[in-house]
């Protein structure tokens, strides 16, 4: 069995489609104005972007802990990707990668408080 997608509930679309465009490198293959909006990696996962607002739903509140979670090939991977980050203003020295649990990892906030962690295990 393989997990082949994530619906990640959002509270604004096109900020979310941008972030994981220009921050993940992820495609967009579809979308549905700002209901919903299909992307797609190269490694072939596909990421559903939900906005429940206009689904006539409530802003999306995760709990404490709740965290989307991606593996990079190499220590220098999460630092690159964290220096990415803080020339993009979504990251400072406060929340610079760390080893951690058998890994080198980093943890950053984006979209209105969503959990984010980029982490390699090739330390």
């Amino acid at each position: 069995m393989k997990l082949n997608h994530l619906n990640l509930c959002v509270n604004n679309m096109s900020e979310a489609v941008t972030f994981f465009a220009d921050i993940f490198g992820f495609e967009l293959a579809d979308r549905k104005g700002d209901a919903i909006a299909v992307m797609k990696d190269q490694a072939g996962f596909t990421l559903v972007l939900s906005q429940l607002v206009a689904l006539r739903g409530e802003n999306p509140i995760y709990p404490e802990g709740f965290h989307v979670g991606f593996y990079v090939d190499t220590k220098e991977d999460v630092d690159q990707f964290f220096l990415k980050l803080m020339s993009a203003g979504l990251a400072s020295k406060e929340n610079s990668p760390k080893s951690m649990r058998g890994g080198y990892t980093l943890y950053f906030k984006a979209l209105d408080g969503i959990l984010l962690e980029v982490t390699s295990f090739a330390v």
